[in-house]
């Protein structure tokens, strides 16, 4: 199967195939196989992030410790993982930076 270019955009929650549809934050080359991975992982997310809209309405419940938000965190670190794995050499050096990238690779 042939690579592709396709345009992340983590703050919209979208993989796109040509750059100029509408603003993204990684280009990415990778197989077409790739595309829907993201897809269902910003799907994950999208449920994710609103288990922990409703949470936070509970009154006297710590946001630190619950479940639904270690979920929600860990799609966002296995998408900028898939990020890394597909995206130039620039974008891997910036999320190698970041702290949570840093401590799963010492695990």
């Amino acid at each position: 199967m042939t690579e592709i270019k396709a345009y992340v955009s983590l703050s919209q929650r979208k993989v796109y195939l040509y750059p100029d549809e509408s603003p993204w934050e990684y280009e990415i080359t990778a197989r077409q196989d790739i595309i829907p991975v993201f897809e269902t992982l910003f799907y994950q997310l999208y449920h994710k992030d609103m288990n922990t809209f409703w949470r936070a309405h509970v009154p006297l419940k710590y946001y630190s410790n619950d479940f639904s938000n270690e979920e929600y965190d860990n799609r966002i670190k296995k998408l900028y993982a898939l990020i890394h794995e597909f995206s130039d050499r620039e974008s891997q050096a910036f999320i190698e930076q970041l702290p949570f990238f840093k401590e799963s690779r010492h695990l």
